[in-house]
């Protein structure tokens, strides 16, 4: 992964002259979500993101971006995240701390250049921060990881007040909403754009072929389900991370609406001109989903990309995290999850070396038939054969 990095490097010192340190185009969003969508190769990314999780660097890795700015730690030894972890393995340099000011001070498509802590705008100091290495990651994830008691306490917290809140609808389904698809006695695939989706959907493309499960995508987990062939059935969440294409693709719409009313999804798609419903519920997309499909009759539930480790709940964040578990729970006798199946077992024989092997006995088979008389008996039969039946089929025209 690292060559097209140190190509786009190489690049951009071409056009900065003789100076120091890396050149490039800007592109800055305190929502690193957003930001991603609008990432080309080669550029700085610009974010505001304390513990900086797994799925996000595995993003910014895939927009092969130049540098990393954070305006806020990357690790704040709340929890051990692994993103400052990935993006330095990738060859990708990570710059820490850079303050607010970054965001005041630099314009999105600036041409910035990073010189160690230092970021430029022309010859201007912009602000410093503090360089991540291999060595100061390490140190600050074993830092991390003696704080995990103190969040399981906040987690175990948060689970009670979540229960509280959401009993009627985790016991009796209360104000789970009607569909127009019948999940009644099928079975659902449940898609979130989160760890591993992309190789687990290969794995499960026989299982797809032959139960045909109705298709629920979590936000931007419709745009996985239409990247991997498959069109959704329906699509849930705030309709934040979902493409207009996917939005527009057929399928049935679910806005998740919080407890206080708000709806933040439902504004986008009635500009949209497009249909919907709305399941008010506190917790995540993720959940709602997956209680949708058991409220409706759904005989199993497969979940891609859903998140169940405590660092994927402290990467969402503690109350998301205990939703999430409760609805575990509620859920768990129809659940099956291929999370990482695709790392259990890897054919250690290319495809390329199988062509090969076949390829290769059939010029044997081919080279032992022509020595043998028998064999040369039934060439000659079936080449008769075959003038037979041109010789017919030229009468007939």
């Amino acid at each position: 992964m690292k060559v097209p990095y140190l190509k786009a490097h190489k690049a951009h010192r071409a056009t900065a002259g003789d100076l120091p340190g890396l050149t490039a185009v800007a592109r800055l969003d305190r929502r690193t979500k957003n930001l991603t969508k609008r990432l080309l190769p080669g550029e700085i990314a610009i974010i505001d993101h304390v513990d900086l999780d797994r799925m996000a660097a595995d993003v910014l890795v895939e927009r092969q971006v130049a540098a990393v700015v954070n305006a806020a730690p990357s690790i704040s030894g709340r929890y051990p995240n692994l993103g400052p972890q990935i993006l330095l393995a990738a060859g990708i340099p990570l710059v820490d701390d850079m303050g607010e000011d970054v965001f005041t001070k630099v314009t999105e498509g600036d041409i910035v250049r990073l010189d160690g802590e230092t970021l430029y705008v022309d010859d201007q100091v912009i602000a410093k921060g503090t360089v991540q290495t291999a060595e100061s990651v390490a140190a600050a994830l074993a830092e991390a990881k003696a704080g995990i008691a103190v969040q399981l306490e906040a987690f175990v917290a948060n689970t009670m007040e979540y229960l509280k809140r959401e009993r009627e609808l985790l016991i009796d389904g209360v104000g789970v909403p009607t569909l127009k698809t019948s999940l009644e006695g099928r079975h659902v695939l449940v898609v979130v754009r989160g760890y591993d989706y992309r190789q687990d959907l290969v794995v499960l493309r026989p299982y797809i072929r032959e139960f045909r499960p109705v298709m629920l995508g979590v936000d931007g987990g419709a745009d996985a389900l239409l990247e991997a062939g498959y069109v959704p059935d329906i699509i849930v969440g705030d309709m934040d991370s979902v493409s207009d294409a996917a939005l527009a693709c057929g399928a049935e719409l679910v806005v998740h609406a919080y407890r206080d009313g708000q709806a933040p999804g439902l504004e986008r798609l009635r500009d949209m001109g497009l249909a919907s419903v709305v399941f008010a519920a506190a917790g995540t997309s993720e959940d709602i989903a997956l209680l949708l499909a058991d409220d409706l009759g759904a005989s199993l539930i497969v979940a891609v990309g859903t998140h169940y480790t405590l660092t994927e709940f402290l990467d969402k964040g503690r109350s998301g995290g205990s939703s999430t578990w409760l609805t575990r729970l509620r859920v768990g006798s129809k659940l099956v999850e291929p999370k990482g199946v695709s790392r259990l077992y890897q054919s250690r024989i290319s495809g390329w070396w199988l062509l090969a092997m076949v390829l290769a006995a059939f010029v044997a088979l081919l080279a032992g038939a022509r020595s043998s008389f028998a064999a040369h008996a039934m060439f000659e039969y079936f080449r008769a054969k075959w003038d037979a039946f041109l010789y017919w089929l030229t009468g007939l025209i």
